[in-house]
């Protein structure tokens, strides 16, 4: 007969034994992982964030780390080395160098899917029309915004050198203070800050869409090595991160608290009012049917297509090996909608 101390750790390791057995293999055996960011932690990024909180990288067999991004950091090269095994990337433009350069890096989801830059000029100034930025100074970003600047100018039959195209500083002050004519923005952050120091309706907005233009950007990408070697994990790592975008979106709240966890001192307003800007990008398109992330094989073929004709990348890509949506189209097409 089992003494007392006996009985209470038979009992014990009977638990134990339990527990461990009734937990789901990937939850023994996490493989660690990373998530490179295209920038520093806003809303932009929420819902990685809190499927990162909530486990359900975990759950999917992942012991996920999010790294920030900055504006010295490519994740295409970070994941092409192997540093980093997930990457959310500059966009389609991005993606097309990357392979170009041939980097051994893939698209396994792409989440804007229109495209998030606009360009902004005063409604009482002298740009009334594309026509008008001539002889006009320009600023803009030259890691993917000033392909879709230089796209609209031609298709209005504007030559870019006839614009005073400028790089872009991080504030937005030159074009308030009347010093930039035309200055770029993301709908979900430079614009926000732009409508707090003037008034709405003195700003007037040149939109890609309605110059036929669409580059989807905030691409998600991984190695090929792993993509070939991890398929599961892939599905895992999409499956997960679906799941956290699709509370972020139910639950907004938690979503921004989930990001001001790690950058308490971000603005709670604008990082409320990027999550709605987020979730009409990440919406749009073929993903209100679809799904979060699609992969759009026409837009994409149309980027390429425009990227190639004025010589952003030096021959034609395999479209099929850069963009592969066999894993998202893996999972459940519900798991995938809103």
């Amino acid at each position: 007969m089992l003494n007392r101390r006996q009985a209470i750790a038979s009992v014990a390791a009977a638990a134990a034994g339990s527990l461990t057995g009734s937990m789901p293999a990937s939850a023994q055996t996490l493989t660690k992982a990373t998530l490179r960011l295209k920038w520093l932690p806003q809303a932009q990024f929420a819902g990685f964030y809190l499927a990162v909180a909530k486990g359900y990288y975990r759950a999917e067999g992942l012991d996920l780390t999010i790294n920030p991004g900055g504006p010295n950091l490519l994740a295409e090269n970070l994941v092409a080395t192997g540093a980093d095994t997930f990457g959310l990337s500059g966009g389609t433009d991005s993606v097309f160098a990357a392979r170009d350069k041939a980097l051994p890096i893939v698209c396994i989801g792409v989440s804007h899917q229109v495209t998030p830059f606009v360009f902004v000029a005063r409604k009482d100034g002298p740009v009334k029309t594309i026509q008008d930025f001539k002889g006009r100074t320009v600023t803009t970003w030259f890691t993917g915004a000033n392909h879709v600047l230089n796209g609209m100018l031609v298709k209005e039959g504007v030559k870019p050198e006839e614009v005073k195209i400028q790089p872009q500083q991080v504030s937005v002050t030159p074009f308030v203070d009347g010093s930039v004519d035309v200055v770029t923005a993301t709908y979900y952050n430079e614009l926000y800050t732009i409508m707090a120091r003037m008034p709405k309706d003195n700003l007037r907005t040149f939109v890609a869409e309605d110059y036929g233009i669409t580059f989807p950007r905030d691409t998600l990408i991984t190695s090929e090595t792993f993509a070939k070697e991890k398929p599961e994990l892939v599905k895992g790592f999409l499956r997960a991160s679906i799941k956290g975008w699709k509370e972020a979106f139910a639950d907004p709240k938690a979503g921004v608290d989930s990001v001001m966890a790690v950058a308490a001192t971000l603005d709670r307003a604008h990082q409320d009012f990027m999550l709605t800007e987020v979730k009409r990008l990440m919406t749009a398109g073929k993903a209100a049917e679809n799904g979060l992330f699609w992969i759009d094989p026409v837009s994409i073929k149309t980027a390429h297509d425009f990227f190639l004709a004025n010589k952003v990348i030096s021959r034609p890509l395999d479209l099929a090996a850069a963009y592969v949506g066999d894993f998202l189209s893996g999972l459940p097409l519900a798991d995938r909608r809103l």
